[in-house]
């Protein structure tokens, strides 16, 4: 689904990302730790293909086409959907205008049915963004991504802003837009097809959304990769250079 080879990644003058190496198989959820400034965002707006990041070395590949050059709006349109933690207030165009958009006249895509499953039917006539709350904004970002239907979802801190009484409604938007719900593991196993790729720091959202692989991004680069939960308990306990020693040392893989 999406192939990252000896990826560098610079703002400005600034090197963020060096020699990422990712690769990301149909079906699968990956998620990615890292202390604060480590560059998780800088990757996933590297993928999306946001202007501010300049990929210096190495190439992106999605459904085995390069994009690494490739515009923000073509690579959308090719099935890459992301949910940034602070998207902009559009003033003037409501939830449900954009909404449509994203749906890309596509009659099928019920905006009403989609609003209600995030609890925003309230908000579709309100200028998007403008004056919701932290969750309110997930929620609106969640309801975008359900109205564009992509093949490979980047989610970026979905739980950050959002109550305990909330999360499960982000994490059940989020197990649909990854077409993960109402399967027993054997299935998704044969017929799940979307893949994604999600920044956590508390890991609240893994008790909605589980993972097949984690990595740690330390020091501009992915450093190791296992089991998610495992290495989140490393974190947790001992910190993130523990983790990776611990990994290396275990014959992770680097």
């Amino acid at each position: 689904m999406l192939k990252m080879e000896h990826v560098a990644v610079n703002i400005g003058d600034r090197i963020v990302l060096r020699d990422v190496n990712l690769h990301i198989k149909p079906g699968e959820v990956h998620v990615l730790f890292g202390p604060n400034g480590s560059g998780k965002s800088t990757l996933l707006g590297a993928i999306m293909g946001f202007n501010r990041y300049k990929i210096t070395a190495g190439k992106i590949w999605f459904k085995g086409q390069d994009i690494t050059d490739m515009p923000v709006d073509a690579r959308s349109r090719l099935g890459i959907g992301i949910m940034i933690q602070r998207p902009p207030t559009v003033r003037g165009v409501s939830l449900r205008q954009l909404a449509a958009i994203c749906a890309r006249g596509d009659i099928s895509v019920n905006i009403e049915e989609l609003a209600k499953a995030v609890n925003m039917d309230a908000f579709l006539d309100r200028s998007a963004n403008e004056g919701f709350s932290g969750g309110e904004i997930k929620r609106s970002e969640l309801l975008q991504l359900m109205a564009q239907n992509p093949d490979f979802v980047m989610l970026d801190e979905p739980e950050s802003g959002v109550d305990l009484e909330n999360i499960a409604l982000v994490g059940e938007a989020a197990n649909r837009i990854l077409e993960r719900k109402n399967l027993s593991t054997a299935q998704q196993r044969r017929e799940r097809i979307k893949a994604g790729l999600i920044i956590t720091h508390t890991g609240h959202i893994l008790d909605y959304v589980p993972a097949d692989i984690g990595h740690v991004l330390y020091g501009g680069t992915i450093s190791c990769n296992g089991n998610p939960q495992e290495m989140l308990d490393c974190i947790s306990k001992y910190g993130y250079q523990h983790c990776i020693r611990c990994s290396t040392e275990g014959g992770g893989s680097q």
